[in-house]
């Protein structure tokens, strides 16, 4: 019995979680690559022909011009045409922008390979951020062993893409990843062979019964009553995906800005690459611009009683207005940045450790049925 247990708990949970943290550590790190090209200058006409060596790191949005055989995507932005060899490229398509409060996992960014990139049609948005080289006689973006480019293909403003991506960059069902139906496939096998392997000694019976019940046990989540508990799993789930969502966007702005001892944004100003600079306000009250539709609350659902209000400041403006980076956060937030990040994440962690206990119950559950329907037919 307690090899099936082991069998169990190795093919059936460890190595699915396993897959799970590589999976969430893998699009952490996406989210923390595309914050910082978010501070690295834009490659325009201006930087391009001031460029005299390479190696240095920009980004730049445009949209799709072409792509060749030779795996170079050509994006045109403004006046210029850069040329983005893409092997060995990051390379993602992220899904139209929906309406509402999405799933975060229902936006998550698809990681794409060349034949779907070569698809793509003219005038296809598209962002590129890496180190520049010279091939060919002229500058052009390639990726390095250790410094990959990130490309991300997508729709709608580009003020957008930061908030988009911060959002989408978590998978949901995390336990559901490669190696899942693997790890499940051998775990099946295992415990068929002990069935087997017992099936013809008569002693060994609650054996064989113990392993082929034990077969089945990732369906347990799926059947009454258990499912019940499986239904609030989800949602518990769901919302802990939203609150560390919010948590990433509440952080958005923070990269501009070193930080006082409590974390929030030490008071100051941050000229962007373009020469704006960039600031905050506080206000005790919501700006009425933000009901107006003028400025964007960038996390809907939360209040407070301080509100920081990021952009573009100017001395003779009273409120900050939209950055022409398209990647400077722009918009209010209901208190302090970091304060609200480190509340998002320890209520998500809270109730996904939650939702987690009430799916166990219900396994719990369905095995304690299953097991009084096994001894009043045995």
């Amino acid at each position: 019995m307690l090899v099936i247990a082991g069998l169990v708990v190795l093919w059936y949970g460890l190595v699915p979680v396993a897959g799970a943290l590589i999976k969430r550590y893998k699009w952490s790190k996406f989210r923390s690559r595309f914050n910082g090209f978010r501070l690295r200058p834009i490659m325009d006409n201006r930087a391009y022909w001031r460029m005299e060596a390479g190696g240095d790191v920009f980004r730049v949005i445009g949209e799709v011009e072409s792509v060749t055989d030779r795996q170079v995507l050509w994006v045109r932005s403004g006046g210029m045409l850069v040329p983005v060899f893409l092997k060995n490229a990051e390379t993602y398509l992220l899904p139209m922008q929906s309406e509402g409060i999405p799933d975060p996992g229902d936006e998550a960014p698809e990681k794409i390979r060349w034949e779907k990139v070569s698809s793509l049609t003219e005038g296809t948005k598209v962002f590129v951020g890496g180190r520049l080289s010279h091939q060919e006689g002229r500058w052009s973006f390639v990726s390095t062993k250790d410094s990959p480019l990130m490309v991300i293909f997508y729709d709608g403003p580009d003020h957008s893409l930061a908030a988009r991506t911060a959002w989408a960059g978590r998978h949901r069902g995390e336990y559901f990843n490669q190696a899942t139906p693997y790890s499940l496939i051998i775990g099946a096998l295992c415990l068929l062979f002990i069935a087997a392997f017992f099936l013809q000694r008569p002693a060994f019976r609650p054996t064989v019964i113990v392993s082929v019940v034990a077969i089945f046990l990732p369906l347990f989540p799926l059947v009454p009553p258990g499912l019940l508990f499986t239904m609030v799993y989800r949602h518990l789930a769901w919302r802990a995906r939203i609150l560390r969502a919010y948590g990433d966007l509440a952080k958005l702005p923070l990269c501009y800005f070193t930080q006082e001892s409590d974390g929030s944004p030490r008071r100051g100003k941050h000229v962007l690459s373009d020469g704006e600079t960039y600031g905050f306000v506080c206000s005790a009250e919501l700006p009425p611009e933000v009901h107006e539709g003028k400025i964007p609350m960038l996390i809907p659902e939360l209040g407070g009683d301080n509100w920081y209000i990021f952009g573009t400041v100017l001395p003779s403006d009273l409120l900050p207005f939209r950055p022409k980076d398209p990647f400077a956060t722009f918009g209010v937030l209901p208190g302090n940045p970091w304060e609200l990040s480190r509340r998002c994440t320890a209520k998500a962690y809270a109730m996904e450790t939650v939702a987690w206990l009430v799916l166990l119950a219900g396994i719990a559950l369905n095995v304690f049925f299953l097991r009084l329907i096994l001894f009043l037919l045995i």
